[in-house]
């Protein structure tokens, strides 16, 4: 993976597991999905993953590959976790810089959202993805607020924000 450094210079290739670790920077880019009905569509992570197996997460959050653009990163992630092909995505907000820190890691990114809407098939990923479901916003939220822990702590740390972003593009009522 294209490590960074904090200003967003480029630096060295690092192994993923290695770029955790040590808590360095990279890029990363995240899609909220939504169907005709405006309802989220959110994953559950395969209890195999090496950062927060079993948890929900947004459709797709995928890092990117050197000198792949977010855009690129947000289809290529598409496609590969959900089956999900050519489905127009729009920018939420600017590219941000995150960070989550907990006792076995800190992941760093540099991070572009972006919402779409898609009613098609889904074909899961089984060793990215074990589940996923649409939801309304109400019950999202209700969840949420009963058992956080369920939830990545990525999706924790922003979903007021994007929920307000998205709610700005119409794209979620």
């Amino acid at each position: 993976m294209l490590t960074f450094d904090a200003g967003g210079e480029p630096g060295e290739l690092v192994e993923r597991t290695e770029v955790h670790k040590l808590g360095l920077w990279h890029k990363a880019a995240q899609v909220l999905l939504c169907d005709s009905q405006k309802r989220m569509l959110i994953q559950q992570r395969s209890s195999t993953k090496d950062l927060y197996p079993d948890c929900w997460d947004y459709a797709v959050g995928e890092h990117l590959q050197p000198n792949e653009t977010y855009l690129a990163g947000a289809a290529r992630g598409l496609t590969e976790e959900l089956g999900v092909v050519d489905c127009p995505l729009t920018e939420i907000g600017t590219v941000r810089q995150l960070e989550i820190t907990t006792a076995n890691h800190c992941d760093r990114e540099f991070q572009q959202s972006f919402c779409g809407c898609y009613d098609g098939p889904i074909v899961l990923d089984r060793e990215e993805v074990q589940a996923w479901q649409r939801i309304d916003l109400l019950s999202l939220d209700a969840w949420l607020e009963q058992a956080p822990g369920q939830f990545t702590p990525l999706f924790r740390q922003q979903w007021s924000r994007l929920r307000v972003d998205s709610l700005a593009k119409n794209f979620i009522k």
